[in-house]
């Protein structure tokens, strides 16, 4: 059967539902004082001014116009979207040209289409926040210090308290997710002076937040979400704060059952004051306190001209011996409601990752002298900033092409960065013959352009 459907300030009498059926007895769709549920139309050409619980195996090729639509489900819509509303959407199709001054409900495109396998760009601003990209550390266990140390790819920890504290990328994760990092408190202050503290930290680049439009009146409300556990309940802390650290919003979570996997989020009204930078330098810290004095502690839920790692009154993981916490699947994004992961191809969080370290493969140079190898490397991405060149060992290892290898003693290099490559010169070695071509082995260099 084919046919049109125009619903149109359609009324129903109060005690009755009207209902329409084909021929074989589907029912086409049915209205009554709570709205309309159409299914399996085709062609259904306008919907105007109407109130829709449902539409579901329909195909609209009509314009939707000033009406409300509170589900739509495997259904196809063709027309122009034009001030309405759509609460949900699920398995279907919009090839509208326009949709004008019409609002579709936060989340529901985006989960839609996350669950299509479709991507969004970078609606996540966190980079590796599911925890899986240890270049430094290869999974290994590291002791926090009181500097900025990277215990995975893009997140650093400072510890700079009497107690002590580990970290470790491991396989502890909740459904979904294949990595997390662990803390683990090694010795304990239970009473923290004024000005001591332990964080967990993501700076974010300015590039990649600039968007959010902090520091002016049209601030953009964000979210922040992430799995976390603890072997401690009660109310935890962390913060945001800009890159001269004098604007902050401490915020809170709650973990209700120990060593049990739960999953927060943290919806935040963007500020409208301060100065937040928009390019290679820090945008924003996301911070998570694990124990922090009351001088960097302030009120959660609002913005204030101070620097503040976390809330008052919020747990001290690093205040109680053996204690852990458990933390991945870290998502920040524009609006006010947390949609599902963004989970992003490997090779392209790899990349971003990258930007801001890399450890050099394989590479080719030439024995400049008996004791010093000239070598070139081009980054496969573009770095933050021009990098700092590190010999991750004192004594590297080179080839000749006939296999012939020597090893370095005492070695050092320099040379010059750029955000693209860098050139250097490795010192150290004895008996090279000037002029041959030589490689030299991988993760023996890395470049390091953090924030």
């Amino acid at each position: 059967m084919a046919g049109t459907l125009i619903v149109s300030n359609l009324t129903t009498d109060t005690d009755n539902t009207f209902i329409v059926r084909s021929n074989t007895g589907t029912t086409l769709f049915s209205a009554n004082t709570s709205g309309i549920d159409i299914a399996n139309s085709i062609g259904a050409t306008a919907i105007t001014n109407d109130k829709i619980l449902s539409v579901a195996n329909t195909k609209i090729t009509g314009n939707i116009i000033s009406s409300q639509i509170t589900s739509v489900a495997n259904t196809q819509i063709s027309g122009n979207i034009i001030s309405s509303q759509i609460t949900s959407i699920g398995g279907s199709q919009i090839t509208a040209n326009t949709i004008a001054n019409s609002a579709i409900q936060t989340g529901a495109v985006e989960n839609y289409m996350r669950g299509a396998n479709l991507d969004f760009g970078m609606r996540n601003r966190i980079i590796n926040g599911a925890m899986v990209i240890d270049q430094r550390n290869g999974g290994a266990s590291v002791t926090l210090n009181s500097n900025q140390l990277y215990l995975i790819d893009r997140w650093y920890g400072t510890e700079d308290t009497d107690g002590g504290m580990t970290a470790q990328q491991v396989s502890t994760a909740p459904v979904g997710f294949t990595n997390s990092v662990k803390l683990t408190t090694t010795t304990a202050d239970a009473t923290l002076a004024a000005g001591q503290f332990c964080r967990f930290v993501q700076a974010i680049e300015g590039y990649n937040m600039s968007d959010f439009g902090w520091g002016t009146a049209s601030a953009q409300t964000v979210t922040l979400s992430f799995w976390v556990r603890s072997s401690l309940t009660g109310t935890f802390g962390g913060a945001f704060r800009n890159s001269a650290g004098n604007r902050s919003y401490p915020f809170t979570y709650s973990i209700s059952v120990a060593d049990t996997w739960e999953q927060k989020s943290v919806t935040v009204a963007g500020d409208t004051t301060g100065t937040w930078l928009t390019t290679n330098g820090i945008g924003v810290n996301v911070q998570f306190g694990l124990g922090v004095g009351s001088t960097y502690s302030g009120t959660a839920g609002a913005w204030a001209a101070s620097y503040y790692l976390s809330a008052t009154g919020a747990v001290s993981v690093i205040g109680t011996l053996n204690a852990t916490w458990y933390i991945t699947g870290v998502q920040l994004e524009k609006g006010s409601t947390a949609t599902s992961f963004d989970y992003r191809h490997q090779t392209n969080e790899i990349a971003l990752c990258q930007r801001y370290f890399q450890k050099l493969p394989i590479i080719y140079g030439g024995a400049i002298s008996a004791t010093v190898l000239g070598v070139g490397y081009v980054c496969p991405v573009d770095m933050r900033a021009n990098a700092t060149t590190t010999l991750l060992t004192s004594t590297p290892y080179a080839e000749w092409p006939d296999n012939v290898g020597y090893t370095a003693s005492s070695a050092s290099v320099n040379g010059n960065t750029y955000h693209h490559g860098a050139e250097f010169r490795v010192s150290g070695w004895s008996g090279l013959t000037t002029g041959r071509p030589m490689w030299l082995s991988h993760d023996q260099i890395s470049l390091t352009a953090e924030l």
